[in-house]
């Protein structure tokens, strides 16, 4: 298969369950709502290495969140929803209840599953804090230097999908980058689906397993150009000097190929003149994960 010139390898992007939860973030103003979901979902990348995967949703109206104000709907995956409850408590304790001004509510109410929200920060109050019910809805207002900290009592849990993901392999550094930050720009507005890495792109590709002793991942040499004349295994091309990956963790496979599909069109979109030579996916066999995103039949 080829899309203007570039291409699409007949391989399959491998992908395994999740839990996921969403928060709504507000503050008075766009600014402090950006440094609240900075702070939240930093160190957020792998599970790898950080216990879970956290970016921005999307950014919301004030007629789109419970208080009236600016917000955002930042989404969370974990491994289980009991580290899924761990990260949740401890990120909103630390990043958004110290942010000026913000409130944190539950952007996935329905759900057979919850974990503490407000319900786990509670004791912050020393005895102070007040809860509130509104309809079927129970939220804690903390005494803070600024005021109150609202927070939802608990969020609901769902099944999601991580490691969805596409490779771009290209004639030049330069080039390969700009056309992941076109993919990026094609995959955020869609609804369901985060982009967890810097930026929403992954330069340090992993594989599984290591020569080091209790190392679980190191870098993926197949595709590293500098390592090409000596991984007898490589899977680069002599014309291929940069590679960069999107990973893309969503709310269901209809996310995240719709996902992949958006940002595989926007990367192939300048051709092979503008030096995209390929599009591959990364894959161990199909052994770690139920979830296998075809790249022909999401670019069918």
């Amino acid at each position: 298969m080829r899309i203007n010139g570039v291409r699409i390898e007949d391989t399959f992007a491998e992908a395994f369950p999740m839990s996921y939860t969403r928060l709504v973030v507000t503050a008075d103003t766009p600014l402090w709502v950006d440094a609240a979901t900075a702070s939240l979902t930093g160190f957020a990348t792998s599970v790898i290495g950080c216990g879970c995967e956290a970016a921005v949703e999307r950014l919301l109206t004030p007629d789109e969140t419970p208080d009236g104000r600016h917000g955002a709907a930042v989404m969370v995956f974990g491994m289980s929803t009991a580290d899924l409850a761990k990260h949740v408590v401890a990120r909103v304790g630390q990043c958004v209840m110290t942010s000026p001004g913000s409130a944190c509510y539950a952007g996935l109410l329905d759900g057979a599953k919850r974990i503490p929200l407000g319900n786990g920060l509670r004791y912050f109050g020393d005895g102070h804090q007040i809860s509130k019910r509104f309809g079927t809805r129970r939220f804690w207002r903390i005494p803070v230097m600024d005021g109150e900290f609202v927070c939802e009592d608990s969020v609901a849990v769902a099944k999601g999908i991580g490691g969805g993901n596409f490779l771009i392999l290209a004639a030049s550094h330069r080039q390969c980058l700009a056309a992941a930050e076109a993919a990026v720009g094609a995959i955020r507005p869609l609804p369901g689906i985060i982009l967890p890495f810097p930026g929403g792109v992954v330069r340090s590709g992993s594989k599984v397993g290591s020569k080091y002793r209790g190392l679980v991942a190191s870098t993926n040499t197949y595709f590293c150009p500098t390592l090409r004349a000596v991984e007898p295994r490589t899977l680069l091309s002599d014309d291929v000097e940069a590679v960069l990956e999107l990973v893309l963790d969503g709310t269901d496979e209809a996310a995240i190929r719709a996902g992949m599909r958006a940002g595989i069109a926007a990367a192939t979109a300048g051709g092979a003149a503008a030096g995209v030579l390929a599009i591959t996916a990364g894959n161990y066999g199909g052994k770690l994960g139920p979830h296998h995103f075809h790249l022909h039949e999401v670019m069918a």
